[in-house]
């Protein structure tokens, strides 16, 4: 994955809509769009290897309009220009998130020294269990 040129992709493709946001704060509310949806074409991201696009995809599926556009919108802010920074932090988040494919673990061997710390740990128990029992002698 190449953040650099997937986020460059984002921006250059983003196509943003303003409109009234909801909610508590008066006039501001009522006169200023400052409510932002930001949507872009899927399939024009950059920076994104095969499967990770795929993936990617599949994860998204429910986010990704009829258009092939991914959607998001920000309205938390007052003010346009902080929703607007928002709203592109929310698809490159969304979209390294759907992207990211786990590494596989490797299964791994105990080592020697760690055999042999158990086996150790195994004769001490046992001796110390072994102090435990009765002599047959003392019958």
């Amino acid at each position: 994955m190449d953040k650099e040129k997937l986020f460059d992709s984002i921006e250059k493709n983003v196509e943003l809509v303003f409109s009234r946001s909801g909610g508590s704060g008066g006039q501001n509310v009522n006169k200023v769009n400052t409510k932002v949806q930001a949507f872009v074409p899927f399939e024009k991201l950059e920076g994104l290897s095969e499967k990770e696009l795929q993936t990617a995809n599949a994860r998204l599926k429910n986010s990704i309009n009829a258009e092939g556009k991914l959607f998001v919108e920000a309205q938390d802010e007052r003010f346009q220009e902080r929703n607007r920074a928002l709203a592109l932090e929310r698809l490159k988040a969304k979209i390294i998130q759907a992207a990211f494919i786990p590494k596989k673990r490797k299964k791994t061997k105990p080592t020697k020294a760690s055999k042999e710390k158990r086996l150790e740990a195994k004769k001490i128990r046992g001796k110390i269990k072994a102090l435990r029992q009765r002599s047959r002698e003392r019958f």
